[in-house]
Order: structure tokens, then C-alpha cells, then sequence
């Protein structure tokens, strides 16, 4: 049996680790609009920290290239690239729809296409297929085949990796559905999940997000309801966190490149097919609104403690979505920063994982090599990366002026140690 050639399209956080473990089985071009991190691959170098040079070399069936030419010889092609949301908070198919225009032009007969981008439900055959067609001349299943097999990977988790995350997956016909699925169980140890169609698996994506999202909805808003009762919401979610099917959540703010993107998608499909989805908006517009709530309550604190808001002096310590890597994709962390600077205040930000020129391109925002001692009226903790969770309270307290306010996004201090918590 010949053993088919694979194209990866788009190497991010998914791609490029989903290209390095068919490396190790079986030869993989990886595709990149990028050049320049086409270059840094080729040299081993991944500055999302996902592959380590060890991976790289057990990859020995990998090659890089930015050439569209050079995957001709392919007929497998993964896509792998970012399906973010516009200013609007509508999907934003741009890169899907250009990488698909790509694939299309070196089309083949009996080629399979896959997409891992989120996406809403019927999407890839409403909107990849027909440029798949037109690209190439070919008509879908008869010429070409497509399938779908939703990325799981968790940015920065060490622990569970693609290997070790059960994969879903789907095909345009049920010849190719088994052809898809036999493809990756050669890399996933956990196994599979053959879904019944690709609607299918594109619906079980976007909700595994959406379900995370109004979970931490839910707990957002109780400990706003606890803040006006006076009492503590980790103290409240560690009780009632002892009874054996209680959800671990916890507060904070809601962003990254799934979480605070994927209902969206989901929302965009169900009003073109009629109906207005109330619950999962509602949740969209707490979290959305949590940095907001955070500048608030630190601003109030200020004022208690006679600190002129106005030209005041703010540490934001994290600026990354989570903890321990370096992905700031739709970080929330912005709309702190944003707040804080239409209250007229000074604000500095610290995260020692994040690439400052990309921070600077993306958000406006130029992240300070390290804090001041003595510098700040308020201290924000956003992030909870582990350099942070090392330091006491005396040592982030070090940070302020005589008269200052600490602030716990995130619960790295005990209740007593800040001025004010989530």
C-alpha cells in the first residue's frame, strides 16, 4: 500500500505539532504563509514553545516550505489555520478561505482535504468546498474528498498532549470517513471518535467551548452576587467543590483563541437559521464585561484608601490568556488595560512569556521588562504563570508605593494578603 503524502497548512499551535507527530510515520510538508517562521523551523526554533528540538528530530519525515509549489506531490492536506472573530464579534473566515484557495490550486484526483479549524456547523461544505471546486475544476466526492477532525490541543499543557487527547473526527463519505479516522489513529494513542457526519463534528467543536464559557459565566456572576453579600467566592467554591459532581471552575477573565472566540461562531449559525440564542449571548456579555468589573473594583478600592485615580501609577502582572505560555490570542487582559487608561491612569504591564514586538503590532501595548520597586498605586495579578505564584505577598506589595492596592484576579494570595479578590 503507498503511504499517502501530507501537507500541513498552517503551523501555529495546532498545525505545527499535528505536523511533527505524522513526521515521526510518514512524509509531511508543513505549510506556512510565514516565511519568517518557515526559517525559524527549518532551524528548530518554536517560539510558541510547543515543540521542543527533540521533537523536531524525531520529525525525521518533516520539511518546512512557504511555497505553495511544493505541495503538489501531496494528497492529504490538513488545515490548521486561525478562525478568529472581527470587531463585530462576527466569524472571521479570511485565512480558511485563502488557505482552501491554496489547496484548491494543487488539487488532485482522490485528493482528501481536512480541516481543524473551529468553524460553525456546516461550514466546511458551505463554505471550503465550493472554493475547493472552483480552484481546482474537480467536483467534491467524486474528484476530491473532504473531512473534519476538530483540533484539541491546549496551548502551554504539558500534560495532556495531541497524542494523549481523544480525537473526533468525520468524513464526506463513509469510505473516506474510515480512511480519515484509520489516519489518525496512527498518532493518537487515546483513540478516536468517529462522528456520523462532518455537521457533526464541527457542532461537538464549537460547543465543548461554549460549554466551558457559560460554565465560567456562571461562576463569574455568583461571585459578583457574593461581592454584594460580603461573602467569599473561593471560600464558597471550595465547600461546595467537596461534593463529588460539582464543576471545578473558577472566576476570571474569559479570552484565548477558543473559549472566548467559539460561541460566536455558534451564535452567527443559529441566527441565519432563526433562532436567537439567549443563554449563550447572556454568557458572552458577563464574561465580556469582567475586565471591566475588575478596574471598577480596584478603582473603587483607590478611592477608599484616598489614591487619586487620575495619573495613577497601575502594575498589571500577566498579559497571556493562561498561565505558563506564551499565547496572548484574544487575551482579556487588553480590556483591563483599556479601562484603566480611560480612567487617565499610567498603566505598566509585566509578563515575562510574552513576545513584546508581537504584543506591541497586536494590542498597542509594550510590556515593561520588569516592575519598578515603589512605583505603583495598584497592582493587578491577571495571570497566574508560576514566576508569579513564587512570589509572596511581600514581594509583590514591594511593587507599590507606602499607599497602594493589590489585586487578586486569579487567587495566587490568600484572602488576607490582597485588598481586594474576585
Amino acid at each position: 500500500m503507498i503511504t499517502k503524502k501530507i501537507a500541513l497548512i498552517g503551523l501555529g499551535y495546532v498545525g505545527l505539532p499535528l505536523a511533527a507527530e505524522f513526521g515521526k510515520k510518514r512524509e509531511v510538508i508543513g505549510f506556512d504563509i510565514n516565511k519568517n517562521r518557515i526559517d525559524q523551523l527549518k532551524k528548530k526554533i518554536d517560539p510558541t514553545l510547543e515543540i521542543s528540538k527533540k521533537e523536531f528530530t524525531e520529525a525525521t519525515y518533516l520539511n518546512f516550505t512557504s511555497n505553495p509549489k511544493d505541495l503538489k506531490d501531496c494528497n492529504i492536506f490538513i488545515i490548521t489555520v486561525p478562525t478568529p472573530i472581527d470587531n463585530h464579534k462576527r466569524p472571521d473566515l479570511t485565512a480558511l478561505e485563502k488557505s482552501s484557495e491554496t489547496v484548491g490550486s494543487v488539487l488532485k484526483k482522490g485528493d482528501v482535504v481536512i480541516y481543524e479549524s473551529t468553524v460553525y456547523p456546516g461550514a466546511t461544505e458551505e463554505i471550503c468546498v465550493p472554493i475547493l471546486e472552483k480552484k481546482s475544476g474537480l467536483i467534491f466526492n467524486k474528484d476530491f474528498y473532504c473531512g473534519y477532525s476538530p483540533e484539541r490541543i491546549n496551548p502551554g499543557d504539558k500534560k495532556h498532549r495531541l497524542a494523549d487527547i481523544k480525537k473526533v473526527t468525520a468524513g464526506s463519505t463513509p469510505e473516506i470517513a474510515i480512511e480519515i479516522d484509520e489516519l489518525y489513529k496512527e498518532i493518537i494513542v487515546a483513540g478516536t471518535h468517529k462522528a456520523e457526519s462532518i455537521k457533526v463534528a464541527e457542532a461537538a467543536k464549537v460547543i465543548e467551548n461554549t460549554q466551558r464559557d457559560l460554565n465560567i459565566a456562571l461562576i463569574n456572576e455568583l461571585a459578583l452576587i457574593f461581592k454584594k453579600m460580603d461573602i467569599d467566592t473561593e471560600a464558597v467554591l471550595k465547600a461546595a467543590g467537596t461534593k463529588w459532581n460539582f464543576l471545578p471552575f473558577r472566576p476570571g477573565l474569559v479570552g484565548g483563541h477558543c473559549i472566548g472566540v467559539d460561541p460566536y461562531y455558534l451564535t452567527h449559525k443559529a441566527n441565519e437559521v432563526g433562532y436567537y440564542p439567549e443563554m449563550i449571548l447572556a454568557g458572552r456579555r458577563l464574561n465580556d464585561n469582567m475586565g471591566s468589573y475588575v478596574a471598577n473594583e480596584v478603582s473603587k478600592l483607590m478611592t477608599k484608601k484616598r489614591i487619586q485615580i487620575a495619573e495613577a501609577n497601575i502594575l498589571i502582572m500577566g498579559l497571556t490568556f493562561k498561565e505558563n505560555c506564551p499565547d496572548h490570542r484574544n487575551t482579556r487582559v487588553v480590556d483591563l488595560v483599556k479601562e484603566f487608561k480611560s480612567f487617565s491612569c499610567n498603566v505598566d504591564v509585566y509578563d515575562p512569556w510574552v513576545n513584546k514586538k508581537q504584543v506591541a503590532k497586536e494590542y498597542k501595548i509594550e510590556p515593561i521588562d520588569k516592575p519598578i520597586k515603589g512605583k505603583y498605586d495598584a497592582i493587578v495579578l491577571a495571570v497566574s504563570h508560576d514566576k508569579f505564584k513564587s512570589l509572596t505577598e511581600g514581594q509583590i506589595r514591594a511593587y507599590g508605593k507606602d499607599n497602594h492596592v493589590l489585586y487578586d484576579i486569579k487567587y495566587l494570595l490568600k484572602k488576607n494578603e490582597s485588598d481586594g479578590r474576585l
